[in-house]
């Protein structure tokens, strides 16, 4: 990464890192205080699109709060269902998501069919599904945050 964002720095006024923290558990932040680069802010990409207070709020009102990005929502199929092998043995789905009580898609373009697969993949999980229109503007202002030097 050194190697990369000094070619960078070679044609650009500016480099950040275009990640949340997410799950990294404060490594990110030491590669990017040793390198001195800039990141989006909050723990994960959940805090970019929705607020990290509003994230909070949905956690201390249900811990057990599973969440969809439009990416995770796309993705479901591949990341979850054949990762977590559901899809070779479902019997594991009560295993992983026992303790989870619902899914909160937080959509930053939401369409009809986009709807259909979280409505799939909360199904798959045997749970309520919770829409929660963010938008991107809380991307944008993480992005404008990023590029005010």
């Amino acid at each position: 990464m050194s190697e990369l964002a000094d070619s960078l720095r070679q044609s650009y006024a500016s480099v950040a890192v275009g990640y949340a923290d997410c799950g990294t558990y404060g490594a990110l932040d030491a590669v990017c205080a040793s390198l001195g680069l800039r990141r989006l802010g909050g723990l994960h990409c959940y805090d970019v699109f929705a607020g990290s207070s509003r994230m909070a709020a949905f956690f201390d009102d249900q811990p057990g709060t599973y969440v969809l990005t439009d990416f995770l929502v796309r993705s479901f199929d591949r990341t979850v269902v054949r990762e977590l092998g559901l899809d070779r043995h479902p019997e594991l789905r009560d295993d992983y998501f026992a303790h989870y009580t619902r899914v909160v898609w937080l959509a930053q373009e939401p369409t009809a069919e986009l709807r259909a697969l979280a409505e799939r993949a909360a199904g798959v999980l045997g749970l309520p599904l919770t829409v929660v229109d963010t938008g991107t503007s809380g991307l944008e202002r993480e992005l404008a945050a990023l590029l005010e030097v």
